[in-house]
């Protein structure tokens, strides 16, 4: 017991590793490892003294010694960095293509391992990910014609540019830069035209190359053998762990049914493929005498569990859940093999532990918390109890557990839990794990390929009735994310009722009280977050890169100003505005406001509409345009459109009227823009979208008065093509927004206009510097918050 005491204090030092802004100097490490050796000796010979503080400083050691240990490596990493004078300069470079290529519509993306860098005095990190685009992709991109064949394992002389990881900073949404440390990617970019785009070799013998061109060979046949069929994407997956082939329309049924674990290598995958293989080699083994003489059956065919366990998780990428389970049947091997008893929390710990010292970032991963809390949540309501049940109880058991335990989790990570997850998982688990899983790993050998049709069938029956269920309006729960005192008081409750029962009957029989782990779990899903009182204004200016998206919020209402970019494969309005909704506990929209037709205003408006009700529309988009189409309420917008909200004042000052935007729209988008003016006691905020220079003179020829606010956008993200002299000066911001992207080519914003705003001595952030910017008009005055500095972690580019 001492033992895992240890190890969860190690782990815990990592964790909190993980949270700093700052890496600590490792010499205030140095002085814990002379400190941990004189411990151990003293332990040793002197056993019996003090016990009780030797107990307490060894887990304050282990806990200091996890820290330190994850610093160490953290500085390892962080050093191997792009310098910021070699960003979105042409390199040239020789490397290997270092893992499966993932094929998107325009592009294939890669992580490439740098061998020799050819440029002159440049530096680059060991580990990239580089993209190779179509033609249109980016400026001087390579042509459909000569777009090569991307295999693994493949040597290549490429000519790239490359900038540092830089991610979109926002509440509640997804950490790229987290993902890139996690993942040891240092630099990301893409692929120039050169006539040097050679590739050098088409194998490179080293085993991680070998196995990610076996990974890519299954793929490829899987791709030839399911064409046209729709769920080929979730054989592939499956078998090889690339869940970059599922489309987002089936992710979402399963997202909804909670069946998601399942589209993905598992630990139960791995497990049952290493239980097959256990019991084939044990049957086959026993028929033998000399062999059972030689080694008992039971060993080898724990050996033979174990190395089917570890081919299947390296076949899968060796995932953090694929890694967690394979060191648990390792260890569980190790004592079979040694005639050893063993706890299994004791292996839970042990896998833990041994996870986190080799990659101290899987901490940071959602599978890392998801994986080892579900095995969890098993140990604690199997292990160690009294008295046998059904086959069907135990099952129906598991899934209560697992749905319920896991919620604060799921809570926290994606605002949703899914309410029919233990239905939808008592159908799915046995379907995919005992039919579809076994005969889409016998398709990975050639001579079995007929068996993915088959299997595909069967998986088709599935999908339809998993569909069926996701189509249930009351599938999911979805809710803000609840405060963190909320999330550890459901923690405790959900440990509390689920600790062994004893006499009685029911599921809050048994151990005293256990109805206060309900309780516990109340404030979780009944405390709201806090919202704008009478009178303020709460406005967050996301951070969606070259775009702008703005979500006003009022009392009882909330305004979303444009809906930023489309990606390509996704758009912010389903990466960064939805989550950012639910997790701030809104439902739904008063008003969506797209200011004009261009894509980095307008790109996330349909994800939008489908996620989240709209009561209205307000644009100067054209009739037929698609979101038109998809909104239930819409209505252009022109000067004189004006409104109240909770004591807050809403007022369009352009177009001036459908005539002059008609007359606009011919000439420039941009001239089109629904510019808005919010009014409060304590401030008001000026949102102009993308209008230059001729619609800013029309302003102040005619709304003069009416420009003057204490926070504005910058018109057109800061392009010289707006913000002219006498625009600015009448409007006179205190504050100064710029809605950028990170080193985009427009070169936004232009450094003419910064110091235009410098010299009015107005206060300047921007999304690619600050992230997201949380401004509240309150009685006391106006805050400003930056996401990345609320959220600063050492791994974010400074």
């Amino acid at each position: 017991m001492l033992r895992q005491i240890y190890c969860l204090a190690w782990v815990f030092g990592v964790c909190l590793l993980q949270l700093q802004a700052e890496l600590p100097a490792m010499r205030w490490g140095v002085g814990l490892f002379p400190a941990a050796a004189g411990l151990f000796f003293y332990a040793y010979f002197y056993p019996n003294t003090f016990p009780a503080f030797r107990k307490i400083l060894s887990v304050g050691l282990f806990f200091g010694l996890g820290f330190f240990w994850a610093a160490m490596f953290a500085h390892w990493r962080v050093a191997d960095v792009l310098p910021h004078e070699w960003e979105g300069r042409d390199i040239e470079l020789i490397g290997v293509i270092a893992e499966l290529p993932q094929i998107m519509d325009r592009s294939v993306r890669f992580r490439f391992d740098v061998e020799q860098v050819l440029t002159a005095e440049a530096t680059v990190p060991a580990h990239i990910l580089l993209t190779w685009y179509k033609m249109g992709g980016k400026d001087n991109a390579i042509d459909t014609a000569t777009l090569p064949q991307i295999h693994a394992g493949e040597r290549w002389q490429l000519t790239v540019r490359l900038k540092r990881p830089h991610g979109h900073a926002n509440p509640h949404g997804y950490d790229f830069e987290a993902k890139a440390i996690e993942r040891n990617i240092r630099a990301i970019g893409y692929i120039r035209k050169s006539a040097d785009n050679v590739r050098l070799d088409a194998s490179v013998n080293h085993p991680q190359y070998l196995i990610e061109q076996v990974r890519q060979q299954i793929r490829t046949r899987f791709s030839q053998n399911l064409t046209d069929h729709a769920y080929a994407g979730i054989q592939i997956a499956l078998a090889i762990g690339d869940q970059q082939v599922i489309p987002q329309e089936q992710w979402q049924i399963f997202t909804r049914t909670g069946t998601n674990h399942l589209m993905s290598i598992s630990g139960l995958h791995v497990t049952m493929v290493s239980g097959m293989v256990f019991g084939l080699i044990y049957w086959l083994w026993r028929r033998s005498l000399r062999l059972s003489y030689w080694l008992p059956a039971r060993k080898m065919a724990v050996a033979a569990g174990v190395l089917a366990a570890l081919c299947y998780a390296l076949l899968a990428g060796f995932s953090v859940p694929t890694r967690r389970t394979f060191v648990m049947l390792a260890i569980i091997a190790m004592a079979l093999w040694s005639d050893r008893r063993v706890s299994m929390p004791a292996v839970l710990v042990g896998a833990l532990w041994i996870v986190v010292v080799f990659d101290p970032w899987a901490v940071i991963s959602p599978g890392f918390w998801l994986s080892f809390g579900a095995i969890a949540l098993i140990t604690l309501v199997t292990f160690g109890r009294i008295g046998k049940t059904g086959a069907i109880i135990s099952w129906a058991r598991v899934q209560w557990v697992i749905t319920l335990g896991l919620s604060p989790l799921l809570l926290v990570l994606f605002q949703q839990v899914s309410l029919i997850a233990p239905i939808a998982n008592a159908i799915a688990i046995p379907l995919v794990s005992l039919v579809i899983v076994p005969l889409t790993l016998l398709a990975v050998v050639p001579l079995f390929d007929f068996l993915l049709l088959p299997a595909h069938e069967i998986l088709s029956a599935g999908m339809q009735l998993l569909k069926w269920l996701s189509e249930s309006p009351q599938a999911v729960w979805q809710q803000p994310v609840p405060p963190l005192w909320a999330l550890i008081a459901g923690m405790a409750g959900i440990i509390w009722l689920f600790l062994p029962g004893g006499s009685g009957m029911g599921i809050f029989s048994g151990f005293p009280a256990r109805w206060l782990g309900m309780v516990a779990l109340l404030p979780m899903f009944i405390v709201s977050p806090p919202k704008p009182a009478t009178g303020e204004l709460w406005l967050t200016m996301l951070d969606v890169g070259q775009g702008l998206a703005v979500v006003v919020r009022t009392e009882h209402h909330t305004l979303l100003y444009d809906t930023g970019p489309n990606y390509g494969e996704t758009d912010s309005g389903a990466r960064i505005i939805v989550p950012f909704l639910r997790g701030e506990g809104i439902r739904q929209l008063d008003l969506m406001l797209v200011s004009h037709a261009d894509s980095d205003h307008s790109g996330g408006a349909l994800s939008v509409l489908a996620a989240i009700p709209v009561t209205s529309l307000l644009s100067s988009l054209n009739s037929g345009h698609p979101i038109q189409q998809a909104a239930r309420n819409s209505q252009p917008c022109h000067a004189g459109d004006s409104w109240q909200w909770d004591d807050v004042h809403f007022e369009v000052l352009h177009p001036h009227s459908l005539a002059q935007s008609d007359h606009l729209a011919k000439r420039k988008t941009n001239e089109t823009s629904c510019v808005l003016k919010i009014t409060t006691r304590h401030g008001s905020v000026l949102l102009p979208a993308d209008i230059e220079k001729d619609t800013e003179r029309s302003l102040l020829a005619r709304a003069s008065r009416q420009l003057s606010a204490t926070v504005l956008i910058a018109p057109h993200h800061g392009s010289k093509t707006s913000s002219t002299e006498a625009f600015i000066r009448q409007v006179n911001p205190w504050l100064t927004l710029f809605s950028v992207g990170y080193r985009n080519h427009f070169g936004h914003p232009n450094e003419q206009v910064v110091e235009r705003y410098r010299n009015l001595g107005s206060r300047m952030m921007r999304s690619d510097r600050d992230g997201a910017v949380l401004l509240q008009f309150k009685d006391n005055g106006i805050t400003v918050a930056s996401w990345r500095e609320m959220n600063e972690r050492y791994w974010h580019d400074h």
